[in-house]
């Protein structure tokens, strides 16, 4: 049959108008009749009662592919054991792509992300990502994954936290000594508060530093407020200007951003296309440019990962971390510096341009996930081991020891579970398992590990530091599937983190002496022990 016939009722799938269906169900009603009979499918069909070719109606296949949202891996696997799904479909918007080409690019164009991009700018996506729509598709899938893109989410900033619902409002609460509240004012909020200046603008992701915040919106446009340097040192001497609302950073109008990291000494931003850019701390080429501390143009990373695209950044203290998607698979690149073998290279060397880590090839593991402590890294690969690297005090690295690790190495005592999510703060480490179950270790200070159990009728020590994962019993106690962590990334100020549940709701422990828990604190407490609802509705 040919699909383009047309002349009766038709049930419409595609861009195209679909031939009758009329011949397919009268062959569906005769063999019913039939004596069943189990018979071998064929792509093209011959002329055996009960067979349904699928070059009978290939938009009907199309249709099914996509809204099955099928992964670009198993649309690949169609194309290399079936011609039908590799030969050209004949279809509009691109008659020489294939059937999975199509669903690939069907499915490509319900991202947010992608839709107002030109036709220009998407054929110059494809050919960055590698030619293909299907690894177009696993780019902007790569990206929705670990950054939890226009959906809720919460950030545990130095001494001040950003929560963000999955309608794109902002709230903020905790210190703002520098405006990083961006309600105007410079007055702390121990509740809460949406930032009303944003009204009318979906923010979709956010990024807190040490007295400053960042937003993005659905539109790629960043918004900051708090101290004007990108690059300052929490208690330097630079960007002794504030600002206490948020503002359009203009450097950034030309560039569609989809996610800001923010160090001690630098930024670094993520576009659209999968190019990252810092500002500030490229003297000496320590980010592979010269620029000056306070210098607020973006400048593209060079190097390797000039020609690859990436799908998240990660900021720690003094280095940066890369997570690159190429046809070959996803790989993770770090620049900036090694003390401590935080780099993963094997060594504690500066790198001034990104370099591949190699070790995850070595432990056949396809990392998914990133996240950059101060001062150690952690990956969740798509196999759901954990590996950690980097500065080993306390035990945040989970090997059950306080050793530095120079290169990736998988948590061992987390072999029984599957991780999707990892959080790295200042010597701490946060994972959360496929089922919502949330493991930590390292630091205990301010008691933002979240033990805080009763054994044997005997409380223990909720500062203690743990050198191995153990399970937050806590955190079990609230009953919902935990989906994202959020821990304090600082050395200057005392941690607490943010559990956020499937459905929305928020949780707060560990330090709260400026309001960032965004919860009261009585008798002159400072900290909460255990997680406690923060009174916001994130869904």
């Amino acid at each position: 049959m040919d699909a383009t016939a047309s002349g009766n009722p038709t049930v419409q799938f595609h861009t195209i108008t679909d031939q009758p269906i009329t011949a397919i169900v009268v062959a569906v009603s005769n063999s019913a009749s039939s004596t069943f009979q189990r018979n071998t499918r064929h792509c093209y069909g011959d002329s055996t009662p009960g067979e349904f070719p699928l070059a009978a109606n290939p938009s009907i296949v199309l249709h099914v592919l996509t809204a099955c949202n099928l992964d670009p891996q198993d649309l690949a696997k169609l194309e290399a054991t079936c011609s039908f799904f590799r030969q050209p479909a004949n279809f509009a918007p691109d008659y020489e792509l294939s059937i999975s080409e199509l669903a690939a690019l069907d499915m490509c164009q319900k991202r947010a992300i992608f839709k107002p991009m030109t036709i220009d700018e998407r054929q110059d996506l494809k050919q960055r990502c590698g030619g293909s729509w299907k690894l177009v598709l696993r780019f902007l899938l790569a990206g929705e994954a670990c950054c939890r893109r226009e959906k809720s989410q919460a950030i545990a900033g130095p001494g001040h936290s950003i929560a963000v619902t999955s309608a794109g409002v902002v709230y903020s609460f905790g210190s703002n000594s520098s405006g990083q509240l961006g309600h105007g004012t410079t007055e702390e909020e121990w509740r809460p508060r949406i930032i009303r200046s944003l009204q009318g603008i979906r923010i979709i992701q956010a990024a807190a530093g040490p007295g400053r915040t960042m937003l993005i919106s659905d539109a790629g446009l960043v918004y900051a407020f708090g101290k004007d340097s990108f690059g300052e040192a929490e208690y330097g001497v630079q960007g002794s200007k504030m600002v206490t609302s948020p503002q359009l950073v203009e450097s950034l109008k030309n560039i569609y951003v989809v996610q800001a990291a923010i160090g001690n000494f630098f930024t670094a931003i993520l576009s659209r296309e999968g190019r990252v850019y810092t500002f500030s701390w490229g003297n000496d080429g320590r980010l592979g440019h010269q620029t000056e501390p306070n210098d607020v143009e973006p400048h593209p990373l060079l190097g390797a990962l000039e020609n690859i695209p990436v799908v998240q950044i990660a900021s720690g203290y003094c280095y940066l971390l890369a997570l690159a998607c190429q046809p070959s698979g996803m790989s993770v690149y770090s620049v900036g510096c090694g003390l401590g073998g935080k780099l993963g290279h094997g060594s504690r060397t500066d790198e001034k341009q990104p370099r591949l880590i190699e070790q995850f090839q070595a432990l056949n593991l396809q990392p998914t996930v990133i996240s950059a402590g101060a001062w150690h890294a952690a990956v969740v690969g798509r196999d759901g081991r954990v590996c950690t690297w980097g500065w080993g005090r306390y035990g945040c690295l989970g090997h059950g020891n306080e050793e530095c690790e120079s290169a990736p190495k998988v948590v061992e005592a987390l072999g029984n579970v599957k991780a999707v999510h990892v959080a790295t703060g200042d010597y701490t480490t946060f994972v959360v398992s496929e089922d919502g179950d949330v493991y930590s270790f390292g630091c205990g200070e301010s008691a933002s590990l979240g033990h805080n159990a009763v054994v044997d009728e005997e409380q223990v020590n909720r500062h203690a530091n743990v050198l191995s994962p153990e399970l937050v019993t806590s955190l079990k106690e609230v009953k919902e599937r935990v989906v994202q962590v959020s821990l304090t990334n600082s050395i200057y100020w005392n941690a607490h983190t943010f559990a956020l549940t499937e459905s929305g709701k928020l949780y707060a422990f560990g330090a709260g002496d400026k309001g960032q828990l965004g919860v009261e604190l009585v008798n002159n407490q400072t900290e909460r022990g255990n997680p406690e609802r923060v009174d916001v509705d994130l869904s």
